[in-house]
């Protein structure tokens, strides 16, 4: 079955958005920058080549070029982008692709995150570390000066249960022989490559460290319980939580996403990480009602079993006073009108 296409970034809910939030960015430093992106056809890939048309549409001249290993396959599904002036491709596999253009400013965002890619711990790890360590090499090649590295909130483990947000410089971390931990703990030591490569050649790295988010492209029948449960409201069917809905998650729009780190990429200082997301925490079985009652609410919400009390909370919440403080960053889009923006996203009305 063919993969249906992408919203174009023209429609209201993602231009417009985008468009609100422009007086957050410097975008006069975007002038005359060449910029390669890794990782440009995922959920934050669709969102800056959003940002990055709005950009151009307002006469900011700048030059993308986009790492793919399909090209072809990713434009089938985004037609408008294929013929966009400011944009070029680079086919190739992020272990091993050629040389890029000459490039100011590098965004490595290649990570594959679907619950699929996790079953091969391996690959994710060859992805992750490879990956970085090329893209770098690549980079420095083209003359870029200033990267940023898109890292995860998995690099901090396991939220303990007494900590209601994380901060940059919690002391925990990954269980390093755990199973599980094989992206957490690859994409840590990915940090420390970044940062001793950029002491090493004098490219300024900051890090995003990200967290939970919501907005066009996030699939709808995935492992995304915001996806799912928008999905489930669509369809005009109950919503249905599969566990007991205790888990607590907070969701940053995919507009403010593109800000934030478009912004870390220009301003962040090396080596320094920075978390990117919301942090308003809501359970998981608020989450559903909030989504039922914002797009639909005469339908139930079903949660799959009762609540342990003697279960540890689940949490993954980041704080964000280092980018609120440092670069004047914040979840500037409440949540309803996240979840509102993205079901019209999911519109046949949406659709170029």
């Amino acid at each position: 079955m063919s993969r249906p296409l992408l919203p174009s970034p023209a429609c209201p809910a993602v231009h417009g958005r985008l468009g609100a939030l422009l007086a957050h960015l410097d975008t006069r430093s975007l002038h005359d920058q060449r910029i390669f992106v890794t990782g440009g056809t995922g959920f934050f890939g669709y969102w800056l080549l959003s940002l990055f048309d709005l950009l151009h549409r307002q006469g900011v001249a700048l030059k993308v070029c986009v790492l793919s290993r399909s090209p072809t396959a990713y434009l089938a599904r985004a037609p408008y982008f294929a013929d966009a002036p400011w944009l070029q491709w680079l086919q190739g596999d992020i272990k091993d692709f050629g040389a890029i253009p000459a490039s100011n400013l590098l965004i490595h965002a290649a990570t594959d995150t679907d619950a699929d890619a996790h079953r091969h711990p391996l690959a994710i790890m060859d992805d992750i570390l490879l990956g970085t360590r090329h893209t770098l090499e690549r980079a420095r090649e083209a003359g870029v000066r200033r990267a940023l590295y898109v890292s995860s909130g998995a690099v901090y483990g396991r939220q303990p249960a007494d900590v209601a947000q994380i901060p940059e410089d919690a002391a925990f971390a990954c269980d390093a022989l755990h199973a599980g931990s094989a992206y957490g703990e690859a994409k840590r030591a990915a940090e420390q490559w970044c940062l001793q490569f950029g002491l090493q050649h004098g490219i300024a790295i900051p890090v995003a460290r990200c967290f939970a988010f919501v907005g066009a492209t996030l699939p709808l029948d995935g492992h995304f319980a915001i996806g799912n449960f928008i999905g489930d409201a669509l369809a005009g069917h109950d919503i249905h939580v599969s566990g007991d809905g205790s888990p607590q998650r907070s969701y940053l729009y995919g507009a403010d996403l593109a800000i934030w780190l478009l912004t870390i990429l220009l301003s962040g200082q090396h080596g320094r990480a920075y978390n990117v997301g919301a942090d308003q925490g809501i359970s998981i079985a608020e989450l559903a009602g909030r989504v039922r009652d914002t797009l639909a609410p005469g339908a139930a919400v079903h949660i799959a079993r009762g609540q342990d009390d003697k279960a540890e909370r689940n949490r993954y919440i980041p704080a964000i006073d280092r980018a609120r403080h440092e670069l004047a960053l914040d979840a500037w889009t409440p949540l309803e009108e996240a979840i509102r923006l993205t079901a019209e996203c999911a519109s046949p009305v949406s659709q170029p």
